[in-house]
């Protein structure tokens, strides 16, 4: 190989080099502190699984009203049983819906999770575990479905900023291709 097609490849690899390191300490950052984020300011936030106080600084810096848990409910896990102890602390509504990240959501479910936005009172907390996929696709469909906001807004809480990967044979893809699917019903052209 030519000295310049190497000094080139070489120049290539560290680029792709320091992307992935900086992606990975972004996402460190991002799971470290749980993966928080404010997707309307008063009324909805994202995060991963709230641990220890979490919830009750959420509520106290947000004024968080209601938990939406897309794990679904798991009495006999202890994360569970620690989220609804500080649920119950709080005083705040709270609704299971199951959701895996690598399937696609059918049209009851996407239903059931539109019903949830409409009667759980806000500020409305919606997690899943990481925050990313499941998260990440039910933050996409309200600010869709609720908020009317545009498809460019809507698809970036489907995005690397949060830890979501929508790329083919992925975790989360299957969150991604629901987005897709359901565009002309939120009223976007589908591409």
């Amino acid at each position: 190989m030519p000295k310049r097609s190497l000094s080139f490849a070489r120049g290539i690899l560290v680029v792709l080099g320091v992307f992935v390191a900086t992606a990975a300490a972004y996402a460190g950052v991002q799971f470290g502190r749980g993966n928080f984020h404010e997707v309307v300011a008063g009324e909805l936030y994202r995060s991963g699984q709230p641990r220890g106080g979490d919830i009750d600084r959420y509520v106290h810096d947000y004024g968080i009203k209601s938990v939406l848990n897309l794990r679904g409910a798991n009495p006999d896990k202890r994360w569970y049983r620690d989220e609804m102890a500080a649920i119950s602390r709080n005083g705040l509504a709270h609704a299971d819906l199951a959701l895996k990240a690598d399937r696609a959501l059918d049209d009851e479910t996407v239903s059931q999770l539109f019903a949830l936005f409409a009667s759980l009172p806000k500020p409305l907390l919606i997690h899943c575990d990481g925050g990313a996929d499941r998260t990440g696709l039910a933050s996409a469909l309200y600010l869709a479905w609720v908020k009317h906001a545009d498809e460019w807004s809507a698809e970036l809480q489907l995005s690397i900023l949060y830890g979501h990967i929508g790329l083919p044979l992925t975790h989360g893809w299957a969150m991604s291709t629901t987005f897709e699917r359901l565009e002309p019903r939120l009223g976007y052209p589908n591409s």
